[in-house]
């Protein structure tokens, strides 16, 4: 009788630990998308590509799950632009803060959404 008690608790853990997993998968999924929303919004403009370049990659595994926002045309400009650096004939470039506070919204609304899947059992 011990045993089949001890199985059934075992299903029971297991069957929410995999809607958990699934719950947050599914939510890094969804802030990754609303931070490329984001950044293709509040990019710098001269051409457009660099703002069409912004995309989202998802990479699961067993008990992690990681979403990556990069942009996939013109990745050097990224650093270039959210720091200033010397101009060619001198003098300072003004940095377009742009990643910096889209990646802390992002992670703040991350955290708060695991939080109640968790509270929430999935």
């Amino acid at each position: 009788m011990a045993v089949k008690g001890i199985l059934e608790i075992s299903d029971i853990l297991n069957e929410y630990s995999s809607d958990i997993q699934e719950a947050i998968t599914e939510e890094a999924q969804t802030v990754a998308k609303e931070a490329v929303s984001e950044l293709k919004n509040t990019s710098p403009k001269r051409t457009g590509d660099y703002r069409k370049g912004w995309r989202t990659k998802t990479i699961k595994g067993k008990g992690f799950v990681t979403s990556i926002v990069h942009n996939a045309t013109d990745y050097q400009l990224t650093h270039l632009l959210e720091k200033p650096h010397l101009k060619r004939n001198g003098g300072m470039t003004t940095p377009k803060v742009h990643i910096a506070p889209v990646e802390e919204k992002a992670v703040k609304e991350y955290e708060k959404d695991v939080e109640n899947i968790i509270k929430n059992g999935g």
